[in-house]
């Protein structure tokens, strides 16, 4: 099973789902409760993100399948639009989170002037910080 804080967030997030949807309207639709609730887990899970490497380990993979690193954060909307704009193309990236290793947060922080701000994209030596889908989906040789 993977970090169980992660799934803990989730749970509670789906709660807050819930409460929001149904409060001050008893009678709204059980279809838009469980949409937001199902939104809200997928958000805050790492169900749509692959396992999480440790940062060396990253970046050796990355440059051998010569693909982009992602540095990511559990719940990070930016993160989830950057993983489903691959998805939808077909495309397999390296995805490091940088809640689970030290290593990879201190790489993001180098780059980022002392920020954790994700997603940061490697590819070989350049980087970009949050990035547009296209331009990452452009790096994929």
């Amino acid at each position: 099973m993977r970090n169980g804080k992660q799934w803990v967030g989730a749970a509670v997030a789906a709660v807050a789902g819930f409460a929001l949807v149904n409060y001050g309207n008893v009678a709204s639709s059980i279809v838009v409760m469980v949409l937001a609730v199902v939104f809200l887990l997928v958000l805050m899970t790492p169900v749509l993100y692959p396992r999480s490497l440790p940062d060396d380990a990253s970046q050796v993979l990355a440059t051998e399948k010569s693909v982009p690193l992602v540095y990511w954060r559990p719940g990070c909307i930016f993160c989830l639009r950057l993983r489903v704009a691959l998805l939808l193309r077909g495309k397999k990236a390296v995805w490091t989170s940088i809640a689970e290793d030290p290593a990879a947060a201190a790489r993001v922080r180098s780059v980022n002037d002392g920020n954790e701000t994700v997603p940061t994209v490697f590819v070989g030596s350049e980087h970009r910080t949050n990035p547009s889908p296209s331009w990452v989906v452009e790096q994929f040789v």
